[in-house]
């Protein structure tokens, strides 16, 4: 258990919080955190005030749509074969189910193909584009992925296709010759909000295409009118589960519009999956679809076929989705447990190591390429070190790599690329193929520009505090104010308080293993407050008399009983 290093944000002086009228100190200094400096843009992201621009409005029209919208239609119209070509996430997997809901409401003959990760890898392959051009299809419809697939796309278009890129992800040093290419991050493009996910570009294009052929206001050929908002729901998930930044106001009103969208129940397949998730129906939020939906998504192309959960959102009776989201849990209870046992033997391995290692550095020919990812990034928050995790292949292995902020991963990769064949990523995610005969040499040359870099450094996780508020001022007022900050997640996170000098009235650990900890802490006049904190049921064994503690504020109810709770984020003994 690594002890944090707390930052407190500096407390925001008097005439600062005049300025922000009509709101508590401690929700004026959150969003000042959040880099709302301004109190009308602070005003303006709590009330949502933003209105996207229109997908074909001249001056912020996104690159690319019309000529998309021109192909479409005219293979509409030719009743030419379309191919929606996904990725296997979340993001994926609902930008797919998307475009096709999109195209078969205007009677598109239209089919998905999702890459399976462990034959074809990530995003457009040639072999893939070359059998949907033998099997007759003439357009092909990119969706989350395509951006950096120049030399797939050109072998495509040799093989007949017409194809069209819709991606969200950076852009390469040459932009594929597509027929066209729709992604914000292009540097011609005037679309004003470029930190979309995929299935929000994709989103762009289908409200473009039923604008331009105003299928949502009649039926046509007696098919069901498909409305905008009925793709809300779709956009929200993948949003959310690819960690899309939600200080984004078009992202922000996209996953606030689609959480409305969830909780009314319109899919099956949603409603099937929170029933096997435990989730409650009618009060998911933008945590449920993090913690909830996004996994169990995830996991079909983790360990088997993305089509499953592309089946299950696309599913019409509860039936059918009934089944299709008891496989995507099963799938899920299986990917925590192949998880956590290879993090148990990384684990392993780190403790029988003589003395501190600078980078943990773990392969295995057992371990599923789906889950490297995870045991990486669990290993890497567990023992604050970069770590690389590989699944071994017989003459050629894959990697997936995790980093803390003090060490820039794919810039170590850049140094080692005469050691690989290759490597991608950013400064805190990447992988990498390598020959086996290459690793060991690898292994130390990453070691050592972990040890030279991060020699004399202070090596502890920091927690980002965004106010220190009176314990005894904690009420069920300031929680509601807070929620107005929602959806909260990535670039838009919960709000972390700090209260010091409490009493610990009681302390007992909970859940498996006693992993975590329960307390009560004393309120002078007033009743104690329950905290629970995740995670920290090793502080049970030298709980002192008096925390300070680092928490979110929430609503615990249960059994009919409602009371205000401290999620524990860190705790440390008072000064």
């Amino acid at each position: 258990m690594l002890p944090k290093h707390w930052i407190v944000a500096p407390a925001l002086p008097s005439d600062i919080l005049h300025d922000y009228r009509n709101m508590s100190p401690v929700l004026a200094q959150v969003l000042h955190n959040r880099g709302l400096t301004n109190p009308l843009k602070a005003r303006e992201f709590l009330n949502s005030d933003y209105s996207p621009p229109d997908s074909f409005d001249k001056k912020a029209r996104m690159k690319g749509i019309n000529e998309a919208v021109t192909r479409i239609r005219q293979a509409i119209r030719s009743h030419e074969p379309i191919t929606v070509y996904g990725d296997f996430d979340a993001d994926g997997v609902t930008s797919t189910a998307l475009m096709v809901e999109t195209l078969r409401s205007l009677g598109a003959n239209v089919e998905p193909y999702i890459p399976h990760r462990v034959d074809e890898g990530y995003g457009v392959n040639t072999e893939a584009l070359q059998k949907l051009a033998i099997a007759g299809k003439k357009l092909v419809i990119t969706v989350d992925c395509g951006i950096r697939s120049v030399e797939e796309i050109e072998e495509g278009k040799a093989a007949g296709l017409d194809i069209i890129v819709t991606d969200h992800h950076s852009i390469g040093p040459e932009i594929p010759n597509a027929l066209a290419v729709i992604n914000p991050k292009q540097e011609d493009c005037n679309y004003p909000e470029d930190m979309l996910a995929g299935v929000g570009v994709a989103y762009k294009l289908a409200e473009a295409l039923l604008k331009a052929t105003q299928a949502n206001d009649s039926k046509r050929n007696g098919r069901p009118k498909l409305h905008l908002d009925d793709l809300l729901d779709l956009v929200a998930i993948g949003t959310v589960a690819d960690l899309a930044p939600l200080n984004s106001l078009e992202n922000r009103i996209l996953v606030q519009q689609g959480l409305k969208v969830i909780n009314e129940g319109r899919r099956p397949g949603l409603q099937a999956l929170l029933k096997v998730a435990g989730a409650e129906p009618g009060k998911v939020n933008a945590m449920t679809i993090g913690f909830a939906l996004g996994p169990r998504i995830n996991a079909a192309g983790r360990l088997d076929s993305a089509m499953i959960a592309y089946d299950l959102l696309t599913a019409n009776s509860t039936e059918e989705a009934e089944i299709l989201a008891q496989q995507l849990h099963e799938l899920n209870t299986q990917r925590q447990e192949l998880t956590r046992s290879a993090q148990e033997l990384v684990r392993d391995q780190i403790d029988a190591a003589d003395g501190g290692i600078p980078l943990i550095f773990a392969s295995d020919p057992g371990f599923q390429p789906g889950i490297v990812g995870l045991v990486a990034g669990r290993l890497a928050e567990e023992y604050f070190r970069p770590a690389v995790v590989m699944e071994e292949g017989e003459s050629e292995s894959r990697a997936s790599c995790r980093s803390i902020p003090q060490f820039d991963i794919t810039q170590a990769l850049d140094q080692c690329a005469d050691l690989l064949i290759r490597h991608g990523g950013h400064a805190q995610a990447a992988g990498f193929s390598v020959l086996n005969e290459n690793v060991i040499q690898l292994r130390e040359k990453l070691t050592r520009l972990a040890q030279e870099t991060l020699e004399g450094q202070d090596l502890r996780p920091s927690l980002d505090v965004d106010v220190e508020v009176d314990i005894h001022t904690l009420n069920e007022d300031l929680l509601l104010e807070l929620s107005k900050l929602e959806p909260t997640g990535h670039s838009n996170p919960t709000p972390v308080l700090m209260s010091r000098n409490l009493r610990v009235l009681e302390c007992r650990t909970v859940g498996k293993e006693d992993k975590h900890l329960k307390l009560k802490l004393a309120r002078a006049g007033q009743p104690p407050l329950d905290a629970i904190g995740f995670g920290l049921g090793e502080w049970a064994a030298k709980m002192p008399d008096r925390i300070d503690a680092a928490y979110y504020l929430e609503l615990n109810e249960w059994n009919g009983h409602r009371n205000l709770q401290l999620n524990l984020q860190d705790i440390r003994p008072s000064e």
